[in-house]
């Protein structure tokens, strides 16, 4: 099967966006003492260059789909029940494909030959977890409470045990945890 891999930032207070799916307190999102320090590298070229393709929710793609330029080279699975392949942009058919549940997008990966897979988006990464199929996540944590919002986590059927890698702290304030999945 494919190995998952998260590489995902959070608040202080663990949400990955607003309740509207906002990310606009994102380092780098905005302008301004808001903007990420070019000269700084948080490792996800370095990560993302290590991964066949990338599964993600549809929250997290429709989020996505509002970058420019598209945001992803590799090819992307995306876990909805909701959505359909018309609902993908002609310029990304062929590039994005729309699986039912973790379990649809499991076999798929491995169907493809991934090895290794970004997983992203909250309610996708819990599900990989539950199904025992995440080795390892990068998670960044961002010095900014939001209060509400997205949290990263949801329910567990138990507990998910994680050895630490290492963690960096760089000067613009993020702190980077790595963690394998026990």
């Amino acid at each position: 099967m494919t190995a998952g891999h998260v590489f995902i930032a959070t608040s202080l207070d663990g949400y990955i966006a607003r309740a509207d799916g906002g990310l606009d307190w994102l380092p780098g999102m905005g302008e301004g003492e808001d903007a990420m320090p070019e000269a700084e590298d948080h490792g996800y070229d370095a990560f993302i260059a290590g991964m066949d393709g990338i599964v993600t929710g549809g929250a997290t793609f429709r989020v996505a789909l509002g970058f420019d330029p598209w945001p992803y080279a590799l090819p992307v699975m995306v876990v909805s029940r909701a959505m359909t392949e018309d609902g993908v942009p002609e310029g990304l058919r062929g590039q994005v494909r729309i699986v039912r549940g973790i379990a649809d997008a499991r076999a798929a990966t491995a169907d493809a030959g991934w090895r290794h897979a970004y997983i992203d988006g909250g309610q996708v990464i819990t599900g990989y977890l539950a199904a025992g199929a995440i080795a390892d996540m990068v998670i960044t944590r961002v010095p900014v409470l939001l209060g509400a919002g997205l949290p990263l986590f949801g329910a567990l059927p138990g507990d998910v045990r994680l050895r630490h890698l290492g963690t960096t702290a760089f000067p613009s304030g993020l702190v980077q945890s790595r963690y394998a999945v026990a």
